[in-house]
């Protein structure tokens, strides 16, 4: 699924806190039926020239934190971007010890490269390559992969984090969960 934020908008000048909140709900509004299997939901930015640190907190974090936060098979990541853009969403996600998903998505909806922006803690870090390397896993796989003193329960910790940021998929089997990468074209955060 892909969001024009443009459209979405109005306008390719994205400013101000109260402007981001109306973005935010339109984008709720917009949502629609809930897809069986997760799916990536790209915000696309190709037509905005500017959008500042507070709009973008108040819209598209604010909506990630959403879609994550009632366990969706959404998972957002803004879409073609500009450079200006994406340093506006380092500074903002940078200081909170947060991250988001940025992608470049062709004209037919295509994921041609994703990576992530801000930073993860060293041990995220390492679970997300973990997961990355093996393509799908469970916190118990990865505690037998590493062999260390490190617990399935804390590895399942880390796991559920990711997901909450939206960098990795996660699905129920009975009693156990799986985690992916849904982005599979995803590189190292900068």
């Amino acid at each position: 699924m892909i969001f024009d934020i443009a459209e979405f908008a109005g306008v390719t000048i994205l400013s101000g806190a109260p402007s981001g909140r109306q973005l935010y709900v339109r984008l709720i509004e917009a949502l629609g039926d809930e897809p069986a299997t997760p799916e990536p939901l790209f915000l696309d930015f190709s037509r905005i020239e500017v959008a500042t640190a507070s709009y973008l907190r108040e819209s598209v974090l604010a909506f990630r934190t959403f879609v994550r936060g009632r366990k969706s098979n959404f998972y957002p990541a803004v879409a073609n971007a500009n450079a200006d853009v994406i340093d506006e969403l380092v500074e903002l996600v940078h200081p909170r010890g947060d991250v988001l998903m940025v992608c470049v998505v062709g004209d037919d909806g295509t994921m041609l490269r994703c990576r992530y922006v801000g930073k993860l803690d060293p041990m995220q870090q390492l679970t997300f390559d973990l997961v990355n390397r093996e393509g799908e896993t469970t916190a118990v796989q990865l505690m037998e992969i590493e062999n260390s003193q490190v617990k399935a329960t804390a590895w399942n910790n880390r796991l559920a984090s990711l997901s909450s940021m939206g960098l990795l998929c996660e699905q129920s089997r009975g009693r156990t969960k799986t985690y992916r990468p849904i982005f599979a074209e995803s590189e190292d955060g900068s």
